[in-house]
């Protein structure tokens, strides 16, 4: 598989790391640590020489009871950060994180290569045939509701039948605007008790039958550090663990704090040649 950025085609049979960068002050792990632009270039240039495949930028922090943030806020900073880092790093790949179509297109316009949304276009109807005529990969999220309300929006019947369901339609529906290029993202952590975020991981290799790009993304969550009774400061060896079992489940991306050591894991797994 292969997806095309900014015109370079970027191949994902071996497995890929996107490094975390929040610039929010309220992001749950490290909120508030990369806020000024030297502190920023500081953080992506360490990440990108561990080797970091895509860098994802998120102006607007999806943490459960997350607080607003005003559309032209969002934009303001990642707008700043977007040229500084391209200035700094001409061949970076940039993701941008964000379930606003106005942002998203700000994004790709000042030069971000793929648009992330934990909504998969229902948090914004104009999302998906914006992101059609920006012609960039697009990353979907399965989630209930919004990062105020998800928390609350756990029942389900058969968790991973309903998220293969959700994805289906979903995909099928960014398909009818012309979207090519989709990855697929699970969502832990949002709108899942600890148990069914386990449970998807366990049954994660469901999702192989949507035949597109899977990408994990459990770094420092509480599925980790609620188990081992610690904190997200704490959840590094837990992030490891959990992403070797998604390489093994069939993941081709991994979304990561921690760039040098998802890069091992990817290296480790390669040799058993089950990814």
């Amino acid at each position: 598989m292969t997806i095309n950025c900014s015109g370079t085609l970027i191949d994902l049979s071996v497995p890929k790391v996107m490094g975390i960068l929040n610039v929010t002050p309220n992001s749950f792990y490290d909120g508030g640590k990369h806020r000024e632009i030297n502190s920023i270039i500081h953080q992506v240039d360490k990440m990108l020489s561990e080797g970091a495949d895509f860098i994802d930028i998120g102006a607007y922090s999806s943490k459960p009871s997350a607080e607003f943030v005003s559309e032209l806020e969002e934009i303001e900073r990642l707008k700043v950060v977007v040229k500084e880092l391209i200035n700094t790093f001409p061949n970076i790949v940039l993701s941008v994180d964000t379930f606003r179509a106005a942002v998203a297109k700000v994004a790709v316009e000042h030069g971000v290569a793929i648009v992330n949304d934990i909504s998969a276009g229902l948090l914004d109807e104009k999302m998906l045939p914006t992101v059609a005529e920006l012609k960039v990969p697009y990353i979907m999220m399965h989630m209930r509701g919004n990062p105020q309300t998800m928390q609350s929006m756990t029942k389900y019947d058969d968790i991973v039948k309903e998220i293969t369901f959700y994805f289906s339609e979903r995909i099928q529906k960014a398909r009818s605007f012309g979207i090519s290029d989709i990855i697929i993202d699970p969502g832990f952590g949002f709108a899942k008790t600890v148990e069914q975020n386990y449970e998807v991981l366990n049954k994660m290799e469901v999702f192989s039958m949507l035949e597109l790009t899977l990408l994990a993304g459990v770094s420092r969550k509480s599925m980790i550090y609620k188990v081992l009774e610690t904190t997200p400061q704490e959840a590094l060896n837990g992030t490891t663990v959990l992403n070797t079992i998604a390489l093994q489940k069939g993941a081709k991306i991994l979304r990561v704090h921690d760039v040098k050591e998802a890069v091992e894991c990817i290296k480790l797994v390669s040799k058993l040649n089950v990814i």
